[in-house]
């Protein structure tokens, strides 16, 4: 398998940098190649009280640094008495997908976003480099197509209730023309409370057509 092949990923995952906090989404589709295996699959991922990470590539990668960031967020937090911050876990996740890339084990893309003292977003994609982003990011096969929304209707500053349509919307028109991605969008908002999922009649029936 060659780099670009090993970069691409089927499905949708949307980040958005609101004026007092972040929100995730994704789509719940798992492929492998034409066949659609999983329909219910939770790509946003809390993994502490203030951060989640959006999923995107090999399953079983995503699955096993998922285990060992939410076991040494907790341990750092036992032995230096206090949660790690966002950029923290972002550059600890990063080494972890760079190692994984250079190996030729697999191609791991995180979106991480989370809340201390302000919203923070970070891009880790599959080389391992990391993005500190300030407005939004996209990643998957569908993302040309969510960004194409995001480009157009983001604002920065916006207040987090736009900022959770605006991230249906964007993943929804995905959900429309990339065949990867699909079943529905699950969305979560991270603030000064914390991690919590976004879920109301208005965004699952808005995905009804």
């Amino acid at each position: 398998m060659n780099q670009e092949e090993r970069l691409k990923t089927g499905t949708t995952t949307v980040g958005l940098v609101c004026k007092d906090a972040i929100v995730l989404a994704a789509d719940m589709r798992a492929t492998a190649g034409n066949l659609i295996v999983d329909k219910r699959v939770d790509k946003v991922v809390p993994v502490s009280d203030t951060i989640a990470v959006t999923t995107s590539g090999s399953v079983s990668d995503l699955q096993l640094l998922l285990k060992y960031l939410k076991a040494e967020l907790k341990l750092r937090n036992i032995q230096n008495g206090r949660s790690p911050t966002v950029k923290e876990a972002a550059h600890l996740l990063s080494a972890w997908v760079y190692s994984i890339f250079r190996s030729q084990m697999g191609v791991c893309h995180f979106v991480m976003g989370g809340y201390d003292k302000a919203p923070r977003l970070y891009d880790i994609f599959p080389d391992g480099s990391l993005t500190d982003t300030t407005d939004f990011v996209a990643s998957g096969s569908g993302s040309v197509i969510a960004y194409g929304v995001l480009e157009d209707q983001y604002k920065e500053g916006m207040p987090v209730e736009q900022g959770v349509q605006l991230a249906l919307k964007a993943v929804n028109a995905a959900l429309q023309r990339d065949s990867a991605s699909g079943n529905g969008v699950n969305i979560f908002i991270i603030d000064k409370d914390g991690v919590r999922k976004e879920v109301t009649k208005t965004l699952q029936t808005s995905l009804v057509r």
